[in-house]
């Protein structure tokens, strides 16, 4: 007799008022997690699980759709009342991204970004000596 796999689903409810909502935005493309205070990651979206591919990944109209997919499904599954967001990248998906975030059902806590930048970079090459 074959024993029954009864497959548990990883898809937890629970109650997160407080979130953060991290955008990476690079040339190539943008990414959007919606994590809790702690960085546990509630949900996500990438330009290519948007169904954009190639150069359309990074574009300011497939951050706009990947920020709402992220939200929803994190908004399906957990309560989400107040936000921070965290932005890294110079990508140009950046703005259109943020501004989907804050268009207006969610209580923005404040916009931080975290884009690395470059102190002194890398020691150059020597100069060529024939």
């Amino acid at each position: 007799m074959a024993n029954k796999v009864v497959k548990k689903s990883k898809k937890t409810k629970k109650i997160v008022e407080h979130w953060q909502a991290h955008i990476q935005a690079s040339f190539n493309n943008t990414i959007v997690s919606i994590t809790d205070e702690k960085w546990n990651v509630l949900s996500w979206a990438s330009g290519w699980s948007a169904g954009f591919k190639w150069a359309r990944e990074s574009t300011p109209y497939a951050a706009q759709v990947i920020a709402e997919q992220a939200t929803e499904r994190a908004k399906s599954l957990h309560s989400l009342k107040t936000v921070d967001v965290y932005i890294k990248g110079i990508g140009i998906g950046r703005e259109q991204a943020i501004r989907w975030l804050i268009s207006g059902w969610l209580e923005l806590n404040g916009i931080f970004d975290i884009t690395p930048v470059p102190h002194n970079g890398c020691r150059k090459k020597k100069v060529r000596r024939m």
